[in-house]
């Protein structure tokens, strides 16, 4: 049997992308998938959402005790405990999608190996999931703002933006960590690391404006989550607080958060497009 030398050589064969070819089927496997997660959480539980709720007001409690009784970091400061509660909530919201994102491609590795399956859907209804808890529970600090006798006014719109910043943030980075822990399972253990030192680098425990240095200050607020801690604190509870721009010196300083939560997205995307033809074969 004679071999033809002209034929032309067969292209290796790629395997699915990350967004698959039908952006409206995308959506739709996105937002299932993460409907069916949230159902799925409540599934068999009598309290249900009360649970999804306490642990945050838990944590609230036992910090709002240490660092008023004990430190008294919250000492003097108008509304400290919305303010507390809020940055605790913002916080829950940002490491818990970014937490659970680690792990979501081989925790789904049966939709993993569908051929025709999209695998930047795993990730992306993680987030979406924790972003309808977060949803929930943030509804939960309205209430108390409402309750300490905070008036509403036009600065809560800001709230919006702020959300969708922080919703980036945590998908930018989820999807990044996703990619990565299918090759190098060390993620997971750092990341939660790093999760411990972002809460304490952030101005959640204690007001911004009584760190003495500066150029501290600053540093911290090169952080998108700091900001966004800050500037909902800011908008919502406390106008006559320091907006982030204040803090850092000027709102041209804000590029450089603004820079690192485009560069997270960006690089979390590139990251995951590249991976997703070979996940099912790390997995």
């Amino acid at each position: 049997m004679s071999i033809d030398a002209t034929a032309a050589p067969l292209r290796p064969m790629r395997g699915p992308s990350a967004l698959g070819g039908d952006p409206k089927r995308f959506w739709t496997l996105t937002w299932t998938l993460a409907v069916l997660e949230f159902r799925l959480k409540f599934f068999g539980s009598v309290l249900g959402y009360f649970w999804q709720l306490m642990r945050p007001l838990l944590l609230f409690g036992v910090l709002y005790f240490v660092f008023t009784e004990l430190v008294r970091l919250g000492g003097g400061v108008q509304d400290y405990p919305v303010i507390l509660l809020m940055g605790i909530i913002i916080y829950t919201f940002y490491a818990e999608a970014t937490g659970t994102a680690v792990g979501s491609v081989p925790d789904r590795e049966s939709l993993v190996r569908k051929v025709h399956f999209p695998r930047l859907v795993i990730p992306l209804s993680v987030v979406l999931t924790t972003f309808l808890n977060f949803i929930l529970n943030f509804t939960v600090v309205m209430v108390f703002v409402l309750a300490s006798g905070i008036a509403p006014r036009w600065s809560w719109l800001e709230i919006v933006p702020l959300v969708g910043a922080l919703t980036l943030l945590s998908t930018g980075i989820g999807t990044l960590l996703a990619a990565l822990f299918v090759r190098y399972r060390d993620v997971r253990p750092i990341w939660d690391v790093i999760l411990q030192m972002t809460f304490y680098a952030s101005p959640i425990l204690y007001p911004i404006e009584k760190i003495p240095d500066e150029s501290l200050r600053r540093l911290i607020m090169c952080s998108p989550l700091a900001v966004i801690v800050q500037q909902a604190r800011h908008a919502i509870i406390d106008v006559n607080a320091p907006s982030a721009a204040e803090v850092m010196g000027g709102a041209v300083w804000l590029l450089i958060p603004l820079a690192i939560l485009v560069g997270v997205c960006a690089l979390g995307y590139i990251v995951f497009d590249r991976s997703a033809p070979h996940i099912a074969e790390e997995l």
